[in-house]
C-alpha cells in the first residue's frame, strides 16, 4: 500500500469513527432526555405476534427503554437485547436486577454497523430500528434472518407515520412498507417466509402522555423447519 493509499484508508477509517461517535451521542442524548422508566411497556406488535408462542432464546435489536425485553423474559424467554446507547443498555441492566429477571436478560452495547450479537435464536425482533445516522438496516436484518434457528420468527416493526413525540419531524420523511422491506433484505423463499406484512394503525400514547393515531409497517418472516441455507 503506497503513501497515498494510506491516507485514504486512515480518512475512511477516521470518518467511520467519526460517525459511531456522533451516533452513539445522539441515542445516548435521547435516553438521557428521557426519565428512566420504572416499569416500561412492551411493543403492542411484540405482545400480538408472540404471545402464545413457546419460549426460547430472544434477540433484541435496539431495545431502546427495555419494555420488549422484560415482558420478553418475563414471560419467560432468555433474551440478549443490543442497543447503540450506553445509557438505554445501562437502564436496561438496572431495570433487569429490579424486576428479578437479571439471569434472563443479557443487556449488551452494539453499534450493528460494525458488530452483530452472536449465537442462534428463536425469535429476532427489531421495532423501530430507525435513525437519522448512516445504517446499513437490510445488511442488519439479513443478519439477524440468519441469526434464527429453523422454525424461528424475525419480527421487523417500523413506523409507517411520524408520531407528534417523534425525534424527527421532518415532513419529507418516508416510510418503505413491509413488502419494499422484505425485497430490501433479499432473502431466499425456500428458505425464509414471509409471513406477515401488513400496515395497521393504533392510537399510540407518547413519553409526555399525548396521544395519537400512528401506523405500524408490520413484517414478519419464518425461518423454514428442515432447509439448509
Amino acid at each position: 500500500m503506497n503513501t497515498s493509499d494510506h491516507a485514504r484508508a486512515n480518512a475512511h477509517a477516521n470518518a467511520h469513527a467519526h460517525a459511531a461517535d456522533t451516533a452513539l451521542a445522539f441515542w445516548d442524548g435521547v435516553h438521557a432526555a428521557r426519565p428512566a422508566p420504572d416499569d416500561p411497556r412492551p411493543n403492542v406488535r411484540l405482545t400480538e405476534v408472540v404471545t402464545g408462542l413457546p419460549s426460547g432464546t430472544a434477540l433484541d435489536l435496539g431495545c431502546g427503554n427495555g419494555g420488549d425485553a422484560l415482558w420478553l423474559a418475563g414471560a419467560g424467554w432468555r433474551v440478549t437485547a443490543t442497543d447503540i446507547s450506553a445509557v438505554a443498555v445501562e437502564r436496561l441492566a438496572d431495570l433487569a436486577r429490579s424486576h428479578g429477571l437479571a439471569e434472563r436478560i443479557t443487556p449488551v452495547r452494539h453499534d450493528l454497523n460494525t458488530s452483530f450479537p452472536t449465537g442462534t435464536y428463536d425469535l429476532v425482533s427489531a421495532h423501530y430500528l430507525q435513525t437519522p445516522h448512516d445504517l446499513d438496516r437490510a445488511a442488519v436484518l439479513r443478519s439477524a434472518a440468519h441469526a434464527l434457528r429453523p422454525g424461528g420468527l424475525l419480527l421487523v416493526v417500523d413506523h409507517g407515520s411520524t408520531a407528534p413525540w417523534s425525534w424527527n419531524q421532518d415532513p419529507g420523511t418516508r416510510y418503505p412498507g413491509p413488502r419494499e422491506t422484505a425485497e430490501g433484505i433479499g432473502l431466499a423463499p425456500r428458505t425464509w417466509a414471509v409471513e406477515r406484512a401488513d400496515s395497521p394503525r393504533r392510537i399510540a400514547a407518547g413519553p409526555d402522555g399525548r396521544t395519537a393515531e400512528v401506523i405500524d409497517h408490520v413484517l414478519v418472516i419464518r425461518r423454514r423447519l428442515g432447509v439448509q441455507v
